[in-house]
């Protein structure tokens, strides 16, 4: 079952979302350089537990190892796309987001790669705001 999808973040949020309403550990997502640096930087920020690549005859998959706490809570609260196909998002260094008062992450896609709002700040470039994690 092959579907193609016009915004592939959207598809990856969405299926991250809906492995923790599945209280799943791990959630396999087609790959792309994009997700897998997304998947970088959710690790960073403690997002996720681990994440790994997975080589096949197509394009790949990333598997993610959610991160949960002995209750089986999530660490990811919220995810929200922002910039879309349809409406992309730029902010310059001033503007770049502050998510749920410091306790979320921007994700951003800038000159220097796929950034947290933070890093962009500390580095002062702006970009485009792919998504927050809350």
């Amino acid at each position: 079952m092959s579907r193609t999808t016009n915004d592939p973040i959207a598809d990856y949020l969405t299926r991250i979302r809906n492995a923790i309403n599945a209280r799943q550990r791990k959630v396999d997502i087609p790959s792309s350089k994009m997700k897998r640096e997304l998947s970088r930087v959710m690790k960073e920020t403690g997002f996720i537990r681990d994440y790994l690549n997975i080589e096949d005859d197509k394009q790949g998959l990333i598997r993610l190892y959610l991160k949960v706490d002995r209750s089986g809570r999530s660490a990811i609260t919220g995810m929200k796309r922002v910039s879309r196909p349809g409406l992309r998002q730029y902010v310059g260094v001033d503007e770049i987001p502050r998510v749920r008062n410091g306790l979320g992450v921007s994700i951003m896609s800038t000159p220097r790669g796929i950034l947290t709002g933070q890093q962009a700040k500390s580095q002062n470039v702006g970009g485009e705001v792919l998504c927050i994690v809350w």
